[in-house]
């Protein structure tokens, strides 16, 4: 679902930052050779992602739902010198093309992947985030939540995408249609959970900013 028209779109991405030529490169080789191309982040809110990180400076970033690394690289450009991303995804196919542009960054020694299911892997992870950005199965975001909170340093930000389901959030809900349950009930959560302060972006798919109290 378009939330602005196309030629909205044109103009804000006209009047955004450059994307930066290996994630340039990076963009066309996905939909060359990647299924569902479209789960790829984009120009336009990678380089949200990279403002924010750019603002928050952090030093331990978690991403959960790497893809083919796009979004992992946008919020790179934001981490200070001594810090690490971890990246967690289920796709072992994927793991050589994301490394393959991780190591043509300057991140790419900073960037540790993790292969297997997010809510096994965070709980290994023994360190306290500065930011977060949860792109993955929807299904899980509570869960993703849960985990995370408690690992989050005070002032932390947490990125949600996709809160808003091509719409699906503000239309009758099939019965059977259990990501957008579990979505409502997140968005529900983050409104409303006393530990954190949030705003709701409608950019691209919806993007939640969740901030550490």
């Amino acid at each position: 679902m378009h939330f602005l028209s196309e030629d909205l779109e044109e103009y804000i991405e006209q009047h955004s930052e450059n994307e930066p030529e290996l994630l340039a490169q990076l963009n066309k080789e996905t939909y060359q050779k990647i299924l569902l191309p479209r789960m790829l982040s984009g120009r336009f809110q990678g380089r949200v992602l990279s403002m924010l990180s750019k603002l928050i400076r952090p030093i331990n970033i978690l991403e959960i739902g790497t893809y083919t690394g796009y979004s992992a690289l946008c919020l790179c450009e934001g981490i200070q010198e001594n810090g690490i991303l971890h990246t967690i995804d289920i796709k072992e196919e994927l793991v050589d093309f994301q490394r393959k542009y991780f190591d043509k960054s300057r991140w790419g020694k900073q960037i540790f992947q993790h292969l297997g299911e997010a809510v096994n892997i965070i709980p290994t992870l023994n360190l306290k985030f500065d930011l977060v950005f949860i792109d993955a199965d929807k299904e899980n975001y509570i869960n993703y939540f849960n985990l995370i909170l408690p690992k989050m340093n005070k002032g932390g930000i947490i990125l949600s995408d996709n809160v808003l389901w091509s719409g699906k959030v503000v239309e009758p809900v099939d019965v059977n249609d259990l990501s957008t349950k579990v979505l409502l009930e997140y968005n529900k959560i983050l409104k409303n959970d006393v530990r954190i302060e949030t705003v709701l972006l409608p950019i691209r798919d919806g993007l939640t900013v969740s901030r550490v109290l």
